[in-house]
This record gives structure tokens, sequence and C-alpha cells, in this order.
């Protein structure tokens, strides 16, 4: 019997999975999160007035390193060649919030749903990074895979959900 649980190997012990005999396919992912602050803290990152600089450019920035390095900050996520990856954000002041959307796609034996999800987390911790001056109690959340598509799983969208038309 064939153990069930990938990542393990016969003894139990974790084991990256070999993926050389799945087919080289276009892949795509879709990632969004949030973070949550008061509304004049969002304010003062709409206008430039933060004091570190202009958040949401460093942070997207940041989100595109972390999507292209999620391979070696994942223990059993594979390195991949990424193809193509955007960050973009849409400020929200009605909830004090800055949405945060992230798209990863390649062409490869694997999806980038780790590497879009790792990009989100990373320009939201930017964004806490560059404004924790002016405001700790920040919150993130809502992390999640909006859509994935290519691979032997086929295409997932989450129900309820849309992503960003591309930019």
């Amino acid at each position: 019997m064939s153990n069930p649980l990938t990542h393990l190997d016969t003894k139990g012990q974790a084991r990256m999975v070999d993926v050389g005999a799945k087919a080289v396919t276009e892949r795509m992912a879709v990632a969004r999160g949030r973070v949550l602050m008061s509304k004049d803290t969002l304010s003062l990152i709409i206008e430039g007035g933060m004091p570190k600089g202009d958040v949401l450019a460093v942070a997207r920035v940041a989100g595109i390193m972390a999507a292209k390095q999620t391979g070696s900050l994942i223990p059993l996520c594979h390195p991949l060649p990424v193809s193509a990856v955007s960050v973009d954000f849409r400020p929200d002041p009605e909830a004090g919030a800055v949405e945060i959307e992230a798209r990863v796609k390649t062409v490869s034996q694997t999806g980038v749903e780790m590497e879009a999800l790792t990009a989100v987390s990373v320009a939201a911790l930017t964004i806490y990074d560059m404004c924790k001056a002016v405001e700790r109690g920040m919150v993130i959340d809502k992390i999640r895979l909006i859509e994935k598509t290519g691979g032997r799983s086929g295409h997932f969208l989450r129900e309820g959900e849309q992503p960003w038309a591309e930019s």
C-alpha cells in the first residue's frame, strides 16, 4: 500500500516530493491578504507621508523578491523558475485596510501557490515594518489562495472571489 501523505517516506520521515515525472505545464496562482490599520495610518500611506518612505513601492518589491525565494523559505517547497510576479494593492479607507494581491506564473512541473502566498505574506510584513513607528496595533489577516491554474489538479477558484484584473 502506498503512503497517501506524499511528503512522507515509507519510514514516516519528511521528504521533498519527486516531481521529475510530472508534465511541464504553464501554472499560475493568485493569493490575497490584507493589513488592517487605523484610518490615519492608511491616509499617511496613501499621501506618501510615512517616515520610512513609499510603503507600497517597497512592499511590492519585497513581495516579488519573496516569491522568487520561496523554495529557500519553505522547507519542502521546490525552487521554481518563476516567469512572472505581480503584487498589487487596493487601499480601503472605509475598512482602514490595504488589500494585497499577488499573481505568480511559471512553466514547470509543480504549482506556484506557495510563491503567491509568500509574496502576499512578505508584502504584508513589509507594510507592517514600514508603518510600525506610527502604529503598532496593525493586524495582518485573511491570507488565502484565490485562484490557481495548471497541473494535475486543474483549476481552483475560491468561491465568492475573483482575482483582480491583471495589471
